[in-house]
């Protein structure tokens, strides 16, 4: 009865009523060997927890407490039972409160902060968490406390999920900082020292305290596996000298972060330079270099499935030559224990990828170039249809002299051009021999431009026909307009709208933004300085033309 008291904070004053009547019920163990502490702490409840410490503290002396704060099997903690069970708030107190749970291991020889490394789902990306805190603050009139019930002041529903999330993500990281602080597990892990004389290709290492399992890897390197970047950032900070350890098969966390694909903390490692060039020379225990991880990926890695495959091949090619820039030269044709190269191993292991982008990119060639031909032929039969028609005696539209007709010509031939270009942008992928360096940058560059035509066509193709409009009801009221230009336009945002992931993600890919972007401000920046450049001369002027009146009245 005590354990199922236990699962909520409502029934504090009941527990209390049960130990008093019945106080032999405190250290019953339940099936899985737990007492009503545990869970009062995998189901997050502050208050019950507190009150059931209390009653323990009250009876037993602080040995016989260590006994309760473990399994009867001695398989995990109450510690491991709140972080298991994202209860960040009570595990925050519990570590606080009994320090040595936190170096405490479970049947697996994991500890809390190796569990929470673990744990992908809190610290994923989210974006609007910092909006979150801002709405928190200035409904809220004071604190939410993580296992309270939910505050009567929040009164919109489809806000809540989001503010749990917000606030379980700051838990965790308050969590993860003071785990950090008095957690060292990260030193169970071997340190590799730098061999001289083998040029690089390999190092010594030496023990440092036991090494650890697989399934127990030691937080930093669990941490870089499953994305949480702010618990691999703040191991870094605080123990810097973590990032020359390397795990059970030799590798090390940059070794990790691009097999994984972790590429903040890859970004983060860069900045330190003296750092950076100790981790370029190692390689693992198979001989495989950092460039090899770029093709050895990992096989529970998640792809993004809003991203095309050709986006996707696109990004391992980026990756392959950013990782390159930064080796050694020889490490190019470095041959690890399987006689193979970092491209060999990048090309083998990327070969499905390639086929499924091939395929993708022959389809969506082939029907976007059928919607091109299908624009360029309405493009150029609207040509021959002049709005207002033509003078039955020398040919010449009848509208030919208002200025409207002149942007209807315009519209009419930049549609037509920009839908060919389209077409033979579209061609050229489906005659291209679709080799896998193809999608390095030519594929996808084509593929771009292809649709940047392609919504230019259509987009001028509905503005000639919203000028047509114009030009045929004139004399309309301006609602019976209004509708119709908002009517002429709805096929351009439909299409836009649906064609905008893909586009996006190509353009973005492209870095042709960034490009543009820098172009632009550099090119404003030296319009500023050519505009400074004057005011110099003619202060100079100034001085010159003062300085022999100033000599003449000395004499």
């Amino acid at each position: 009865i005590l354990h199922e008291a236990a699962t909520s904070n409502n029934f504090v004053t009941a527990a209390r009523e049960m130990l008093l009547r019945a106080p032999e019920l405190l250290p019953i163990l339940n099936n899985y060997g737990e007492t009503a502490l545990f869970r009062a702490a995998r189901y997050g409840n502050t208050a019950m927890f507190n009150f059931l410490d209390q009653e323990f503290k009250k009876k037993y002396s602080e040995q016989d407490l260590k006994t309760f704060h473990r399994k009867k099997d001695k398989s995990a903690t109450i510690l491991h039972a709140s972080i298991i069970g994202a209860q960040f708030g009570v595990a925050l107190e519990i570590a606080k409160r009994y320090e040595y749970l936190v170096s405490e291991k479970d049947s697996d020889g994991m500890t809390g902060l190796q569990h929470l490394s673990r744990d992908k789902t809190t610290f994923r990306k989210r974006s609007g968490r910092n909006l979150m805190r801002f709405i928190n603050s200035c409904i809220s009139s004071k604190d939410a406390t993580v296992g309270e019930e939910d505050s009567p002041g929040w009164i919109f529903p489809w806000l809540e999920a989001s503010r749990k999330e917000a606030e379980r993500y700051d838990s965790a990281l308050k969590l993860a900082k003071f785990l950090i602080k008095e957690d060292t597990s990260w030193k169970d892990t071997e340190q590799f020292v730098e061999d001289s004389d083998n040029g690089g290709k390999s190092g010594k290492s030496k023990k440092r305290g036991t090494e650890t399992e697989s399934k127990a890897q030691t937080p930093l390197f669990l941490a870089t596996q499953h994305g949480c970047v702010e618990i691999a950032k703040e191991i870094l900070a605080r123990y810097p000298q973590a990032v020359e350890h390397v795990d059970n098969k030799g590798r090390t966390i940059l070794h990790i972060a691009i097999k994984h694909r972790q590429l903040e903390i890859l970004d983060d490692l860069e900045v330190k330079e003296i750092l950076m060039k100790k981790l370029l020379r190692k390689c693992d225990k198979y001989s495989n270099s950092i460039l090899h991880m770029v093709g050895l990926k990992d096989k529970n890695s998640i792809a993004d499935d809003t991203q095309s495959p050709v986006v996707q091949l696109q990004k391992e090619w980026q990756l392959f030559e950013r990782v390159q820039k930064v080796c050694s030269h020889h490490f190019f044709r470095n041959i690890n224990k399987k006689k193979r190269t970092a491209e060999q191993i990048f090309a083998k292991n990327n070969q499905p990828l390639h086929q499924k982008a091939k395929e993708w990119l022959q389809g969506t060639a082939q029907n976007s170039s059928i919607v091109a031909v299908l624009i360029a032929t309405v493009a150029f039969a609207a040509a021959y249809t002049v709005p207002g028609g033509s003078n039955s005696e020398n040919g010449v539209p009848i509208l030919i002299n208002e200025p409207l007709f002149v942007v209807f010509t315009i519209t009419e031939v930049l549609s037509l051009s920009f839908a060919l270009t389209s077409v033979i942008l579209f061609l050229s992928i489906l005659t291209s021999p679709f080799r896998l360096i193809d999608f390095k940058r030519s594929l996808p560059r084509k593929l771009t431009l292809g649709f940047t035509t392609l919504i230019f066509s259509v987009s001028m193709m509905m503005l000639a026909f919203s000028v047509t409009i114009i030009l045929m009801i004139r004399n309309k009221q301006q609602w019976t307009k209004v509708a119709l230009y908002s009517a002429s336009f709805l096929p351009v945002l439909v299409f836009a709208f649906s064609i905008l992931p893909l586009y996006s993600s190509l353009l973005i890919n492209s870095k042709l933004l960034k490009k543009l972007v820098s172009f632009f401000s550099s090119f404003f920046k030296c319009c500023e300085s050519q505009t400074a450049i004057p005011s110099k001369p003619v202060q100079t002027e100034a001085a010159s033309s003062l300085a022999p009146q100033t000599t003449r009245s000395l004499v």
